[in-house]
């Protein structure tokens, strides 16, 4: 009986099996006898043979493509090895057959041994089967020998709980799984296969350097393994194989074929525990890399469907002014109802993610990135003077505007360091937003990206910018060193943009622009004082000194949208009641100027009228004389 050296790994174990205790290894002298009628050869063997080896037979070497039919014989042992044999048939009457070895073979299929109860060791290396079935009634088995096949799953074993030694190497295996119920296992080789993760009850565990093993798999419940080959697989070659598996699997005793020493087990879980630690902190870091991602998303998701609303209003207010479209005498209005199925489906997607944050405050770096409307309060805490000294650059992103303006104020006051400001989806839309950015402490550098700002498309919009905040003396726009040319062409393009805004506004609003010290030189200006030469050039340099801004361009100031919107209403207003107020005029002239006519008209008769009386009533003197003095007497009393 021969072992190669697949076997050699157990080899001891199979020396201590007790069918193996006075095997000799001889090969007997079988005589075949055969007969025309029957297909299979008969196996016949003396008395003497019988006596020798009552239990045992071997049949190797013997150039056999099929199982001889064995009749008469009461075998505990049987030896295949290294034949032709296609099929495993013909010993299905061999009930106490324990040991049976059909090493070197070309079998395709597990199959003819269902009979076979009393079946301990099981040998079928290096044959060409390709699934490991029909062993449902060997429950005693021992030993299976399955190396050298075609295998690509681990199956139909787990009920073999007597199962010591599992021999699966040199298959097609990729993944370890369904070892659940061999408890008795004790050995199991598993070398030169594909092995690249292993499967813990139903769950997918990846043995690579990117996804740490949380625990060593179903192979660490085994309390029973303490010899376990793995060598040859693709992960025997990452760096933390060994220490992870000893770490986690202290009952072992050999590994890859070599005895553990003591110092290899301290040794190993000091590192695992190191490598677990690591794992453990990166995987914390990813679980907080995609909240982040998923809440930015979810911020996005958001940011859109209130754009759409915004569009879905201004389009309804457009509607308003312009006359509906009639279809069969009847207004339609097909944009709105399409909207709001947009603004539907856009809402139905954020459900998902309803249980992120609608906001987002993070620090990388000397960066402050604000995602989402609801991060602008974070403005307002307690900030550290170690963070706050670190921050230099704030970044917008995913808020109007409008809403940036309001705390613009709060940036210099709480970050003493910050010289540089970023926008992204905030609807920075026309130029004279750009001038909200002039309460500013200081900008050294302003980056405005396309996304959601469509002003950048203007060609001319950092001209604009290096003119409104002159006073700032920008060094970069969008990462684009600014030079000197750049601020002689800002100067060219909108210098007379600053003369007319002045001159066109009413004094008092120019005074409620300024402080009292800009209020003073205001007024020198006013009275004609300041037309002596140097005047304007010293107002400037004493400005720029005292990082402010030039009167006129003071003038170019920017009011947000709502506070627009309240100034639009209260003109509306305004107008109304102007409109009522005349309209009331014009009234009251035309029932005026009706009542003048008719009165034109009516006046002739009338004066006739009156004279007729007069006279009438005057004819009798003494009468008319007595009348008037009763009528005296009347108002006296």
């Amino acid at each position: 009986f021969r072992i190669n050296k697949e076997q050699s790994s157990f080899h001891n174990r199979l020396l201590q099996h007790d069918l193996e205790k006075n095997y000799s290894g001889r090969q007997d002298n079988t005589n075949f006898g055969s007969s025309s009628s029957i297909t299979f050869p008969v196996l016949h063997r003396t008395a003497e043979e019988k006596i020798l080896n009552s239990d045992r037979l071997t049949l190797e070497r013997q150039k056999l493509t099929v199982c001889p039919v064995i009749d008469g014989e009461d075998l505990r042992l049987l030896n295949f090895q290294h034949n032709f044999i296609t099929r495993i048939q013909n010993i299905s009457n061999l009930q106490h057959l324990v040991f049976l070895d059909l090493y070197d073979n070309q079998i395709e299929e597990i199959s003819g041994v269902s009979t076979l109860r009393s079946l301990r060791v099981l040998l079928l290396g290096k044959n060409r089967i390709k699934k490991i079935s029909n062993l449902e009634k060997l429950k005693n088995l021992d030993v299976l020998d399955l190396h050298g096949n075609q295998i690509t799953k681990i199956e139909n074993i787990s009920h073999l709980n007597e199962l010591r030694v599992l021999n699966l190497a040199r298959n097609l295996l990729t993944i370890v799984e369904n070892l659940n119920g061999l408890d008795s296992l004790t050995e199991l080789n598993l070398r030169h296969n594909q092995v690249s993760a292993i499967v813990r009850n139903k769950t997918l565990v990846f043995f690579s350097f990117s996804s740490f093993i949380l625990d060593i798999l179903c192979l660490a419940e085994s309390s029973s393994l303490s010899d376990i080959t793995l060598d040859g697989n693709p992960i025997a070659q990452e760096t933390w194989y060994k220490h992870t598996v000893l770490h986690h699997m202290m009952q072992l005793r050999q590994l890859d074929m070599k005895r553990i020493t003591e110092e290899e087990r301290r040794m190993a879980s000091v590192a695992a525990r190191k490598e677990e630690e690591r794992k453990r902190e990166s995987h914390k870091q990813n679980l907080l890399k995609e909240k982040k991602r998923l809440t930015i998303c979810n911020i996005a998701r958001q940011w859109e469907i209130q754009q759409n609303r915004i569009a879905l209003v201004a389009s309804l207010n457009q509607d308003k002014d312009d006359e509906p479209c009639q279809i069969n005498g009847s207004a339609a209005y097909v944009f709105p109802e399409e909207s709001r199925s947009l603004d539907t489906i856009l809402s139905s997607a954020v459900q998902g993610l309803s249980v992120l944050e609608s906001h987002l405050v993070e620090v990388e770096g000397d960066t402050l990135c604000l995602y989402g409307a609801g991060a602008l309060e974070c403005l307002d805490r307690n900030w550290s003077v170690q963070t706050a000294g670190i921050i230099v650059t704030v970044s917008f992103m995913f808020i109007e505007f409008d809403e940036i303006v309001q705390v613009l104020t709060k940036l210099k006051i709480k970050f003493p360091n910050f010289v540089h400001l970023k926008f992204k989806e905030t609807n920075l839309v026309t130029l004279q937003q750009f001038n909200a950015l002039a309460q500013m402490h200081r900008i050294e550098q302003l980056t405005v990206d396309p996304q959601g700002n469509p002003v950048v498309n203007f060609t001319l919009w950092k001209y604009y910018v290096l003119f409104r905040l002159n006073h700032f003396n920008l060094q970069k726009i969008n990462g684009v060193k600014v030079t000197e040319n750049d601020v002689v062409m800002a100067e060219r393009l909108f210098g007379i943009l600053a003369y007319v805004a002045s001159s066109e506004l009413p004094h008092y609003r120019m005074l409620s622009l300024f402080g009292e010290s800009r209020k003073k030189q205001f007024h020198y200006l006013l009275e004609g004082k300041g037309k002596k030469s140097g005047i304007g050039s010293e107002e400037s340099s004493d400005n720029r000194r005292n990082g402010g801004e030039s009167t006129g361009r003071a003038t170019l100031s920017y009011t947000t949208k709502d506070f627009h919107m309240e100034k639009l209403e209260e003109i509306k207003e305004r107008k109304t009641f102007c409109q009522t107020y005349v309209e009331n005029l014009v009234k009251e002239a035309a029932d005026i100027n009706m009542k003048n006519e008719s009165l034109q008209k009516l006046w002739p008769q009338m004066f006739i009228e009156l004279v007729r009386d007069a006279v009438i009533e005057i004819r009798n003197k003494n009468s008319y004389m007595k009348l008037c003095l009763q009528r005296i007497i009347d108002q006296n009393q």
